[in-house]
């Protein structure tokens, strides 16, 4: 189930025009400030005795360096995207399944501590392939690997909304391919220069109407109590 249409029309439709421009001012903080900071490790950990050889690893460090991070940039930005995932969880529902949304109002950053250990893990994956890069396969293994834990975060946040986690964790594996799909169109927003700045809203209401098509079609809501 790929709900391209019924995205993009909720992305006008439900209301998000200052969860718009919160994610998109975030984002670029975020980017400008990993930007920064991997410049600032480059220019300050490598440091050798002979001027052309430092350049030359300086310059190798920091090209590596930089385009693993971009391609890091899918997990850092997915981590804005939980800050506003119940408000926009819920605007969505308002406008395009009113007879399904959960009765108790959104909270603002509700999973705090699972977001920011799901970051720290998936960085930690991604640095560990770093050195793939160097083989010219490191940019594709990243969009795989990024689409697998973004596809199963944003499914499991959207589904875990009315379901818990673990239920939701449970639908998403039976419905794996649906998923990951979902998570390499999610990857590959995230690495586009601008459109990355929303990414996180544009996942979010993907997975959504993704969980209430899976619901419509073949499982019964339940809220959380």
């Amino acid at each position: 189930m790929f709900p391209v249409l019924k995205t993009l029309r909720s992305l006008f439709d439900a209301r998000l025009l200052f969860v718009l421009i919160a994610c998109a001012f975030l984002a670029l903080i975020l980017v400008v400030g990993a930007g920064i900071t991997v410049t600032w490790l480059t220019a300050t950990f490598i440091n050798l005795k002979y001027g052309w050889l430092d350049t030359t690893v300086n310059v190798m460090a920091g090209i590596l360096s930089g385009v693993g991070g971009w391609f890091m940039l899918p997990v850092l930005i997915a981590l804005i995207g939980g800050i506003f995932q119940e408000t926009i969880i819920h605007r969505v529902e308002q406008c395009s399944y009113p007879d399904r949304r959960r009765k108790s109002e959104p909270k603002l950053w509700p999973d705090f501590a699972h977001d920011i250990l799901f970051t720290l893990r998936a960085l930690l994956l991604n640095l560990l392939i770093l050195p793939t890069y160097l083989l010219a396969v490191g940019p594709l293994l990243s969009i795989m690997l990024n689409s697998y834990l973004l596809g199963r975060e944003f499914f499991e946040s959207a589904a875990g909304y009315h379901l818990g986690k673990p239920a939701a964790h449970k639908l998403g594996k039976n419905h794996s391919t649906t998923v990951y799909g979902g998570g390499l169109i999610i990857t590959c927003l995230s690495l586009l220069p601008v459109i990355n700045l929303i990414a996180p809203i544009f996942a979010t209401i993907w997975m959504v109407h993704v969980y209430h098509g899976l619901a419509g079609s073949s499982v019964i809501l339940h809220d959380q109590p």
